[in-house]
């Protein structure tokens, strides 16, 4: 597949728990390079943009006010198809059904906060990383 870019959310609920190291120690036993690294704090109003897609479901007000709740962080992040290897790092959505070793399976308290996020396709990366670094040029 190549060489690709992912956007990785270190979210609200692992910052607040002490995880951010342990999770970074992850990506980086897993061959992913950091390009691009920032701590935010989302209002409602980011996180609803960011969330978009999911706008009208039953969990996008949950899930937004979550995601606006405390400190998150937000990285880019670069490998041999990252996306997809991401994904596998990351685990199921609901760490009930992550496999071990995850970060889910580690981290996650329930399927909300599930620890972190993780593009799910090639051209939704290019979005989320537009998103969070807008004009701004990663090396």
């Amino acid at each position: 597949m190549g060489i690709e870019r992912t956007l990785t959310i270190i979210k609200p609920d692992a910052v607040e728990a002490g995880h951010v190291g342990d999770i970074i120690k992850i990506f980086e036993a897993n061959q992913f390079k950091i390009v691009a690294a920032r701590l935010v704090s989302l209002t409602k109003k980011e996180a609803e943009g960011f969330y978009a897609v999911h706008r009208g479901k039953g969990f996008f007000e949950s899930l937004t006010h979550f995601m606006s709740s405390g400190r998150a962080l937000v990285m880019v992040l670069e490998g041999e198809s990252a996306v997809a290897r991401l994904r596998e790092v990351m685990g199921a959505t609901n760490p009930a059904d992550a496999a071990p070793g995850t970060l889910r399976k580690l981290y996650a308290a329930n399927i909300e906060r599930n620890a972190v996020h993780g593009s799910d396709a090639p051209e939704t990366a290019a979005f989320e990383i537009a998103y969070f670094f807008p004009g701004i040029e990663l090396v």
